[in-house]
């Protein structure tokens, strides 16, 4: 599914700014359901829960408001993968915060602006069909998996990224989950590891849509020619453990454990955030940032 395809629930209680979205969103590629309120919202999702791309909340409604909304999506498990846009002032800094503990990674201003609001549902739904579409891969991997004890890959491409985690994960208790964070943690050492692409190139190359294409020619350099990822999965009587290691000069990964509210607004920058929340046990990144261990306990 793509962006062009997505479908966005937005839970808004005031009439006006309802009919102010219907208006930036005529004739965009999203088709709109609405909920006068978080209750209503949450009798859409409970009805159709795979209806959805994403959710747009608005923080203060009557009934049940947008956190509690928020917390009733990552309790259940058909929809906490699901992205959820929150809506707030660009200064509510604790609130944004807050926003990000309970996993909202995508936010939206009052007043609107359409091309920010376009932007943002663009984001939401583009990560969200990167999801399904390696939901689907991980459903068709083998059970036989769950018997492996230890695997090593060499990874040079973000196809190879994605196919390897898709695999691998099968492993895991939940691969459905796993697979995000995996996937995550193998891409960023293709892209911004072994090519070098900063989080501010990226950020250009998201909005401009660029970004295959410099991957692509990065990958075509001379510089880059031997350049692998190197993936190790390892088991033991309790855990597995993923080992990321790329030939790069590391990065600040202390900046993006955690999202900061001063980047909530990115096209960009919440992977290794979600990985941690939702795909590990554990993260630990060693040494510049250039290795990385995830760990799934099975026991």
């Amino acid at each position: 599914m793509h962006a062009v395809d997505a479908r966005v629930l937005i839970a808004e209680d005031n009439r006006l700014d309802r009919k102010l979205l219907a208006a930036y969103l005529e004739g965009s590629p999203y088709a709109i359901d609405f909920a006068e309120d978080g209750v209503e919202a949450m009798e859409c999702l409970a009805r159709e829960p795979l209806r959805f791309d994403a959710v747009l909340l608005d923080r203060s409604m009557p009934r049940m408001g947008g956190m509690e909304v928020l917390a009733r999506i990552k309790e259940d498990p058909r929809l906490r993968m699901l992205p959820v846009i929150l809506q707030t002032a660009a200064s509510a800094q604790p609130e944004i915060l807050e926003g990000i503990r309970a996993g909202a990674y995508y936010y939206l201003t009052k007043p609107y602006d359409a091309q920010t609001l376009l932007a943002v549902l663009g984001t939401a739904a583009r990560d969200f069909a990167q999801y399904r579409e390696l939901q689907q891969t991980v459903r068709r991997g083998t059970e036989c998996l769950t018997l492996m004890q230890s695997a090593k890959l060499s990874i040079r491409t973000v196809e190879q990224a994605r196919d390897a985690a898709a695999v691998l994960v099968n492993a895991c208790p939940d691969p459905e989950s796993a697979v995000v964070g995996l996937t995550e943690l193998l891409v960023n050492a293709v892209e911004h590891g072994n090519l070098g692409i900063t989080y501010e190139e990226k950020t250009a190359l998201n909005a401009s849509g660029g970004w295959d294409e410099e991957v692509r020619r990065r990958l075509a350099l001379r510089e880059h020619a031997g350049k692998v990822v190197e993936l190790t999965m390892e088991r033991t009587h309790a855990e597995l453990r993923f080992t990321v290691r790329d030939q790069g000069a590391g990065f600040d990964w202390q900046k993006y454990i955690d999202i900061d509210p001063r980047r909530a607004f990115d096209n960009h920058g919440r992977g290794i955030a979600i990985a941690r929340a939702m795909s590990f046990d554990r993260i630990e990144y060693r040494g510049n940032g250039s290795e990385v261990v995830a760990v799934v306990k099975t026991a």
